[in-house]
């Protein structure tokens, strides 16, 4: 199956008279490079569960993830468009399935429709034809007609448009698997363009030795990373008497992910330094109170006598050398006698004194309070290990149900070519299968105007409720790379609702900030002016391209993932970068990148988008700004700009989706020659991108080029 790309969001325009047909896997390729580059897959299958992948595997298998999947309008994904032998609807022929080898006329649609994104499929489960618009994603049974400039044909319920008799010839008995649907509008709404194809080239990789994801694996770590979540609750607030810092748990684990050498995705098991230095230095922050910026002179004034209040008794709490425990009272008094002799102080003057207490204090209160939060780290990473390792022993236990011996023993070495160029592909999972969920355990437990759930097994705290929009991307996105291997789609939902929990069990319940995506308007903007098609910080959940990296192969591959960033390899290609703001994460994105930029010989770019953080600034701020590929950058202003909200995908209402950002949004542009070549960032062009986010900006001085 194969849909052209539409002109707005297209990477490269076909030449003209070219019959319409499926991108090749290097269209965007410069022709100069064609000589070695092949266009052909890797001799694997996108997704290959129940045995290693072969050599065998076609070259459909692949060209599927380049292609938009159409949905018929029951919500069922469609096939191409074939002549279903009797009817009378003309064959494709030998031309690209669902467009036609030769133009409109396999379509019986006129060219008003054709250049509308009409197309015409043929729907295996109803039997008949529909019309399915690539660029609405709107679905219909009828033929479309021509709609007016201006008037916006609208649908009815998409779920309506099957009648019941038509479910019931289907239903194959009580233990049959429920395949998922779409229903209401908010399908419709979609904050999504799959049909930009990718312009990135990767040498060819092996597949990836990890275990698949089971519902009993995934239901047991969420709930022991619950428990690890209360546990460092609990020795905050007993040992230091203060609150975790906001998200301070989410930044543990992604600074810990990186020195981890562990097998478990989401535990820290393996590290070579016990004590986190990140997790050490955020708790030490917000001692001996946590400090905000007061809006009012009162709140100004409490501030200081509460911060004064806490050091005093820390200090005489703790274990402390008797001349840090002296500078420490006589300071707090000198700000006692201030308070008592300016009844009215200004805002000024309060934040000043705080300023100073702070900078005479704070040394002394860390080093009172060093051992302690040494201790916070330590326990907090070795019941992570202890976690690690009974997730472990449960995936065993399930592979050898089905694989009594050594799971990995039987399994054929890879045959690809690890020097060969190919368009980039998602990750690949080379393992035997475990023993499958109970398909009656996972049950849709039924869905409101705006959300859908599913419960694995009986109980309710297991239930995982997903946008009913973003359930039909995760759909389409499912039938886009696992059509060959899950045809009927009989482990979409076990698959869903792993990654679902396993999302879960990262975020917790309030972290926004960590899955905060770029505004879509801005996505429309870097893809047609900059040839963005790749995001490197992403997930199922929030990405907007089909093609992406993110933190999770194991559950991420079905749907589309490239795996993490860090292990990703581009050799060419415009990529977006907005990563979580964890600064040992954004050190480590700045290093990669620039050896990326070193060893690249195609065009290569890379657009980041880093908060403006000046006082003091950061390091990976410093290194962007300094660095030899440096082109140009410019700073979008505080709280004139917005993000979506990091939990979108289970938002209960559209007024909480943007949410305005307190901090400025440094925009850096990282490329080399060629890609500066290609995508050059214009004046005109960075101009335009500020239009997308709403609001003007404050240029800086453009890095010597």
């Amino acid at each position: 199956m194969a849909t052209d790309a539409p002109p707005s969001t297209a990477t490269e325009t076909p030449a003209s008279g070219q019959a319409e047909q499926q991108p090749p896997l290097l269209s965007a390729v410069d022709p100069s490079a064609s000589s070695s580059i092949t266009t052909s897959p890797p001799p694997l299958a996108p997704i290959r569960t129940e045995r290693h992948p072969s050599s065998s595997s076609t070259a459909s298998s692949f060209d599927s993830t380049c292609v938009t999947s159409p949905l018929t309008p029951g919500g069922a994904p469609g096939a191409p468009f074939r002549s279903p032998g009797a009817a009378g609807f003309g064959a494709t022929g030998g031309g690209a399935a669902g467009v036609g080898g030769s133009g409109a006329t396999s379509h019986d649609l006129s060219e008003e429709l054709l250049a509308a994104g009409w197309r015409k499929f043929w729907s295996k489960r109803e039997n008949r034809p529909y019309y399915f618009n690539k660029l609405t994603n709107q679905s219909l049974w009828e033929p479309p007609t021509a709609a007016l400039p201006g008037v916006k044909r609208t649908l009815s319920d998409p779920a309506a448009a099957v009648p019941n008799h038509h479910h019931h010839h289907h239903q194959q008995g009580p233990s049959a698997p429920k395949r998922p649907s779409f229903g209401g509008p908010q399908a419709l709404d979609a904050a999504w363009n799959f049909s930009v194809h990718s312009n990135c080239v990767t040498l060819e990789r092996p597949p990836r030795r990890l275990f698949q994801p089971h519902p009993e694996t995934e239901l047991l770590r969420a709930q022991l990373i619950a428990k690890l979540r209360q546990h460092y609750s609990e020795l905050c607030v007993s040992r230091e008497n203060i609150q975790p810092p906001p998200d301070s748990f989410n930044r543990w684990l992604i600074e810990r992910y990186l020195s981890d050498k562990g097998s478990d995705p989401l535990f820290p098991s393996d590290c070579d330094n016990e004590l986190s230095y990140a997790l050490f230095r955020e708790i030490i922050n917000d001692l001996p109170v946590r400090l905000c910026r007061p809006k009012l002179s009162a709140d100004a004034k409490k501030q200081l006598y509460r911060y004064a209040e806490a050091s005093k008794a820390m200090i005489e709490s703790r274990v402390a050398n008797p001349e840090s425990r002296k500078i420490v009272k006589w300071n707090v008094e000198q700000t006692y006698q201030f308070l008592r002799q300016a009844k009215m102080p200004t805002y000024e003057d309060c934040l000043e004194r705080l300023a100073h207490l702070k900078r005479t204090c704070q040394p002394h209160i860390e080093e009172a309070a060093k051992e302690s939060v040494e201790k916070i780290c330590t326990k907090l990473y070795h019941l992570s290990v202890e976690y690690a390792k009974k997730v472990r022993e449960l995936q065993e236990t399930l592979f050898k149900v089905t694989n009594p011996t050594d799971p990995w023993a039987d399994l054929p070495p890879w045959s690809g070519d690890p020097k060969r160029r190919v368009r980039c592909y998602p990750v690949q999972i080379c393992s035997p299968a475990p023993r499958p969920a109970a398909q009656q355990q996972l049950v849709e437990t039924g869905c409101t105007d705006r959300m859908q759930f599913v419960r694995y097994g009986r109980d309710n705290s297991s239930q995982q409720g997903i946008c009913r929009s973003v359930f039909a991307k995760l759909q389409q996105l499912y039938t886009l790379h696992c059509t060959e291997e899950d045809p009927s789609m009989e482990k979409f939902f076990p698959r869903l609702w792993c990654m679902l929990t396993r999302y879960q069990a990262f975020l917790g319940q309030q972290s926004q900030n960590t899955q905060a995506a770029l505004p879509i308007p801005v996505f429309e903007a870097i893809s047609r002016l900059f040839g963005v098609t790749f995001e490197l910080f992403a997930s199922p959940l929030n990405c907007y391209f089909k093609q992406y990296c993110s933190a999770f192969p194991d559950t991420d591959c079905y749907f589309g993932s490239r795996g993490p960033v860090l292990d990703f390899y581009p050799l060419e290609g415009s990529f977006e970068a907005n990563p979580p703001f964890s600064e040992e994460l954004m050190v480590a994105m700045v290093n990669h990148m620039e050896n990326l930029l070193k060893e690249a010989t195609g065009p290569l770019s890379f657009m980041v988008f880093l908060p403006d953080w000046r006082d003091p600034p950061t390091e990976a701020l410093v290194r962007l700004e300094a660095s030899p590929y440096n082109r140009r950058q410019t700073c979008v202003l505080p709280f004139e700009h917005s993000y979506r909200n990091g939990m979108q995908h289970c938002l209960e209402r559209d007024e909480d989706l943007y949410v305005k950002s307190a901090h400025g949004t440094l925009i850096v542009f990282l490329q080399n020659d060629a890609g500066f070549m290609k995508w050059t960032p214009t004046s005109e062009k960075i101009k335009d991108l500020l239009i997308a986010f709403g609001q003007q900006s404050s240029h800086r001085r453009p890095q010597p080029q």
